[in-house]
């Protein structure tokens, strides 16, 4: 985890990579046709795979489709940095930017790009989605350099789409985890179809303001017996996954919270993210980011008269997060007195 910084001014940006026919557009596909109320940008390779609905599209101009939901896809031009300072100089900016890399593409230079330090005031990386086929994961055994390819995608990746589930089986799609576990540590997987994802997991960056509606967080919580809430997606998810929210008045140690969430965030937690009082910056807001297996700390304003407390939210996989656990896991981070 990176020290304490402060990079609100940055727009976040998470590069999406996966072997062709892994489902990328797909998902893109999904995003975009999403209620988030997000204004996302999305950089494609080509416009012509990605199937929006018409009465979304509200303008085409300069290779930018502007949709009503305030999401805007742009192709990628022949240099990358200039596709993205394009939806960067927007008069209506994006709050995040999602970047389709080529299936047939090595994550390594579009990932070092984004962590130049040149481009730090301006876009911060969020994280490296990676979308595996479970289906066709060891498809062309006769080709060792897409085996390697693949794996490369996978090692640069924070989080894998484990895509295609319905149709490998569970005796393949165990063949295809246990495959990633022998060769990295502590990939976080999650098993979709369609790359039907809940949104609040592909698209819980950014900012974050505990008076804004969380996607898929409704006011029909449960309530967990430590007073945590456990609550699941009542859309088209069943209950695969579940939001789980912690608050503490308590000034925490920023120290224990990296320690923690690097260490001992149990893997089934896919994202986590929060406003936390420190007793590091007591005067100011600190934003904690987790994707996959990166994890951010930032400063961003002043509390301002707001009650200085924690709230952070965590989203994983349906009974394999044990609520009291993990809020044992934060209590623990609070400082002394």
């Amino acid at each position: 985890m990176s020290a304490l910084h402060e990079d609100d001014r940055a727009t976040p940006l998470t590069i999406l990579t996966g072997f062709l026919g892994a489902g990328k557009t797909t998902l893109l596909n999904h995003i975009l046709n999403g209620e988030h109320g997000l204004k996302v940008g999305v950089l494609v390779n080509d416009f012509g795979a990605i199937n929006v609905d018409a009465e979304l599209v509200v303008g085409v101009e300069d290779g930018m489709i502007s949709l009503a939901n305030g999401c805007v896809c742009c192709q990628i031009r022949d240099d990358l940095i200039e596709s993205v300072e394009a939806l960067l100089e927007r008069d209506d900016p994006v709050e995040y930017i999602l970047l389709e890399a080529s299936g047939v593409a090595d994550p390594s230079g579009i990932f070092m790009t984004f962590t130049d330090s040149k481009y730090r005031d301006q876009i911060r990386l969020d994280s490296v989605t990676c979308v595996v086929d479970a289906d066709q994961a060891f498809a062309h055994p006769e080709f060792p350099a897409l085996m390697d390819l693949k794996l490369r995608q996978i090692g640069f990746a924070d989080m894998v789409v484990l895509n295609k589930v319905d149709l490998a089986g569970r005796e393949q799609v165990e063949r295809v985890k246990s495959w990633i576990d022998d060769h990295f540590n502590r990939v976080r997987i999650i098993e979709a179809s369609h790359c039907d994802v809940p949104l609040e997991i592909l698209l819980a960056v950014g900012r974050f303001d505990p008076a804004r509606k969380i996607v898929g967080n409704h006011d029909n919580h449960g309530h967990a017996p430590d007073g945590s809430h456990d609550h699941h997606d009542p859309h088209d998810h069943g209950n695969d996954f579940s939001t789980w929210s912690y608050e503490s008045d308590r000034p925490l140690s920023l120290e224990a919270l990296k320690h923690m969430v690097k260490r001992q965030l149990p893997g089934a937690v896919y994202r986590c993210k929060g406003v936390v009082y420190t007793t590091d910056a007591p005067n100011r807001r600190a934003v904690l980011q987790v994707v996959g297996r990166r994890s951010d700390v930032s400063l961003i304003d002043d509390w301002n008269g707001r009650p200085r407390k924690s709230r952070i939210v965590a989203i994983g996989q349906t009974g394999s997060v044990d609520a009291v656990a993990l809020k044992q896991s934060f209590d623990a981070c609070i400082a002394d007195p």
